[in-house]
């Protein structure tokens, strides 16, 4: 990554081939390289060098019945269809004490954890070249999170890392069929993959009412973690979900400057890039020009 603050907010360049299609399942324009997470030059990229577009409370969506205290308007297979790749989701019991992902109280609006998981399950088992990652928000037993987990079958996808040792690139995630990061914020092993998120993670703050609110300062975790959370949303004056400013603050120069002041800061480029409602502005864009393709 660049950190030497020079405000350049990409990563070194590759050969830029791509493939046209955010599921990265088609061959590269050099001829029949095969993607990874859309793009052929993410492939000998390491985990924790590329930019990962995603999604705030990326359940709570409108088409899901949300309403006031919706973040999306679309939901999980749409976001994956469309090219997000980190998901951070809150787990939590409904009334029936079932696992449900609720934002705020369940009868605000709520779908079952483990309807969800068969979501991201059928986009992993047909998209055979991506890489995601969920961050629980954990008020879940992490027994009842990784039973939902291990039912949908989204346990032979997990990636387990071990402290201290390299993060693979995606090409040998991929390879090896671990292509899912599980790490939750309260809670972490066992299994040896769900994870503790602060032990691999630092996050800037996200409680922020304008974009020009927004600093770069240490949340949670240890800048000295490996990985970074850039939180980049706005609430309102009911500190809910304000989609009234979803396209300034979605807006590609708007992303980039975000990106670039934290780099400037901590000389490191974010890995989760984080939104909400994804639908307006850039995110995509913004990740691409990140990565350097």
């Amino acid at each position: 990554m660049d950190g030497d603050g020079d405000g350049d907010t990409s990563m070194d360049a590759d050969d830029g081939t791509e493939t046209g299609d955010e599921t990265g399942d088609d061959a590269g324009d050099d001829g029949g390289a095969l993607a990874c997470n859309g793009h052929v030059g993410l492939c000998d990229r390491h985990f924790d060098e590329v930019v990962f577009p995603g999604t705030h409370n990326s359940y709570s969506a409108k088409s899901y019945g949300f309403s006031v205290n919706a973040n999306h308007d679309t939901g999980l297979t749409e976001q994956l269809d469309a090219g997000v790749r980190v998901m951070l989701l809150d787990v939590t019991y409904d009334d029936d004490g079932a696992t449900a992902m609720c934002h705020g109280p369940c009868s605000f609006g709520s779908i079952p954890h483990a309807e969800g998981l068969d979501e991201v399950a059928s986009f992993l088992e047909s998209h055979a070249r991506e890489v995601l990652t969920i961050i629980y928000q954990d008020g879940a037993d992490s027994k009842d999170i990784v039973a939902d987990l291990e039912a949908a079958g989204l346990a032979e996808f997990a990636y387990t890392h071990v402290d201290g040792t390299p993060w693979p690139t995606l090409g040998e995630m991929i390879d090896a069929d671990t292509r899912l990061v599980v790490t939750a914020e309260s809670q972490g092993p066992p299994p040896p993959w769900f994870h503790h998120v602060w032990d691999l993670t630092w996050d800037t703050p996200y409680t922020f009412m304008s974009v020009d609110a927004m600093n770069c300062d240490l949340n949670r975790g240890s800048l000295d973690n490996d990985l970074v959370l850039v939180n980049h949303w706005v609430n309102n004056e009911f500190d809910l979900p304000d989609a009234s400013q979803a396209d300034a603050v979605n807006e590609l120069d708007v992303l980039l400057s975000r990106v670039d002041e934290c780099e400037q800061e901590h000389g490191r480029l974010p890995n989760f890039l984080v939104v909400d409602w994804w639908e307006a502005g850039d995110l995509f864009a913004a990740a691409d020009q990140l990565n350097g393709l």
